[in-house]
């Protein structure tokens, strides 16, 4: 046994991120020799965009040993097959970013050389005709992938509320403890300058030897308490405002996230079993509070379930996510805006890595330092892949202007660079997004390069149309033969009313 193993984690803050870290390490230390305590106030409310998720997230769920369909009918759930991005580009442009690729390749060429090839040759087929999320998305249409040959992923859409509410549940029954209370005063030690523990309002003292910040916005302890700097990226990303509401179901959920990008922004639409989740993210340069709530509400498909909710944000990450004895998860360690559904998943790789790198009492920063490299790794290649969505559009209006105008930073210029003289995208380390997630944005946004594969012109034009034509027709049968989602829901997961 190691005299100097951390017996104690103490989480400030629950949502998705206290209560996702509280199940995750409950699941993984003993409890006998690991204390984990959870502290939150009913007083703070929960920001509740967090609602779509990438296919990385079904392994958290598989860790924590929880049942999909029981999942979904706890959360009010739906699947999730991609994201329709509409008016992205240019206005009336509509095109999907699938979980999935375009096919095997063709003489060891990828395939969208190939479409470039057709492309030019006259062929009129969109890329997207040779998704296989996107011939079930456009049908309405799920079921999961043959995992003998996955030719798709899927994740989901939920209630955040109730998925914390759910996890709340796992890990209390884990041996987590709960302690309702607002914090008043984190004192600190006096030589190392690690958080102690947290004083609460009404007097009660929580101690801890590791503190992970879920605080949100405030980040009351990596921020405010530990002083860790935040990096600006709001010149990359203007958008600084969003509100959200959500409103009433008026047809049957979609299997996909639909994105819809504005004059100053965009809005978001998720659906869910009871309800649909609806936002707006702007930039309040361009324009004006009252404006972008107009057009939020004006845009509901049912009618609205509460008030909207408006929040600022700054796009960017702390400098270090790890200090001295506490981690930060979730809005505390930073905010990209959710275009890709990322949130959930840096919350996951997060705990995840802390427990690979998990210290002891001795606090060895070389560990710290490690985590820190790692993560910021990924939140910069996510960054790139969202500004890429921006700096690629030929809509005419000053904020879109002004993306395309901007100074990139040095990794995704290279890529963007490399992609109009060759097609091909140099994938750099710590990628959470492949090849085809860029094909799926640049091409669909009309970002087309200069040449295809010399390659891809190995075969003969018509033997490269046929297999193409095929693999098309093969996704429409696919697409027609799956069961609507709706009905999937409802066979496997249908929610309580």
């Amino acid at each position: 046994m190691n005299e100097a193993a951390i017996r104690s984690i103490t989480i400030l803050g629950g949502g998705t991120a206290g209560w996702m870290a509280a199940a995750l390490l409950a699941r993984t230390f003993d409890r006998q020799a690991m204390r984990i305590t959870l502290v939150e106030s009913e007083e703070i409310g929960i920001i509740g965009v967090g609602e779509a998720t990438v296919p990385l997230f079904r392994h958290f769920n598989e860790t924590l040993g929880v049942d999909e369909h029981a999942f979904l009918r706890e959360t009010m759930g739906s699947y999730k097959l991609g994201i329709e991005f509409c008016d992205w580009g240019r206005i009336g442009n509509t095109h999907f970013h699938g979980f999935g690729d375009y096919g095997e390749p063709i003489a060891g060429v990828a395939p969208h050389h190939h479409w470039l090839r057709l492309s030019r040759a006259g062929d009129t087929a969109s890329i997207d005709d040779h998704s296989a999320p996107y011939a079930l998305a456009q049908r309405g249409k799920f079921a999961p992938a043959d995992p003998r040959q996955p030719r798709y992923a899927h994740a989901y859409h939920f209630d955040a509320v109730l998925y914390a509410r759910y996890l709340r549940g796992l890990a209390e029954g884990w041996g987590v403890t709960r302690v309702e209370g607002r914090v008043v005063d984190v004192p600190l030690d006096p030589q190392t300058g690690h958080i102690r523990s947290l004083v609460l309002a009404d007097g009660q003292v929580v101690d801890g030897e590791f503190f992970i910040d879920c605080t949100g916005f405030a980040a009351e302890l990596i921020g405010k308490r530990l002083d860790t700097p935040y990096v600006d990226w709001s010149h990359w990303l203007p958008c600084d405002s969003a509100i959200a509401v959500p409103s009433a179901r008026h047809d049957a959920p979609a299997p996909f996230t639909r994105s819809t990008a504005l004059a100053a922004g965009w809005q978001w639409r998720i659906p869910l079993q009871h309800r649909e989740g609806n936002g707006i993210v702007y930039a309040s340069a361009h324009m004006a509070d009252a404006a972008a709530e107009a057009a939020l509400l004006g845009s509901l498909g049912g009618a609205p379930l509460a008030n909207p909710r408006r929040f600022r944000f700054t796009a960017g990450r702390r400098e270090a996510f790890w200090r001295r004895n506490c981690v930060a998860l979730g809005f505390a360690s930073g905010f990209l805006e959710p275009l890709e559904s990322t949130g959930i998943q840096l919350i996951q790789n997060g705990v995840g890595r802390l427990i690979e790198f998990f210290p002891d009492r001795h606090f060895d920063p070389r560990l710290a330092a490690e985590y820190n490299r790692v993560c910021q790794v990924e939140w910069d290649r996510i960054r790139d892949f969202i500004i890429a969505h921006y700096c690629v559009s030929q809509r005419a209006e000053p904020m879109w202007q002004a993306a395309r105008a901007m100074v990139l930073p040095d990794t995704l210029r290279h890529k963007l660079e490399t992609w109009q003289a060759s097609g091909k995208l140099p994938l750099l380390d710590g990628e959470s997004y492949m090849e085809p997630s860029w094909v799926a944005i640049l091409l669909g946004n009309g970002f087309l390069p200069q040449r295809h594969d010399p390659l891809a012109e190995r075969l003969p034009l018509d033997m490269v149309r046929a297999h193409m034509d095929r693999r098309r027709e093969d996704l429409v049968r696919l697409g027609r033969s799956a069961p609507d989602h709706r009905f999937y829901l409802d066979r496997h997961c249908r929610a309580a009313a």
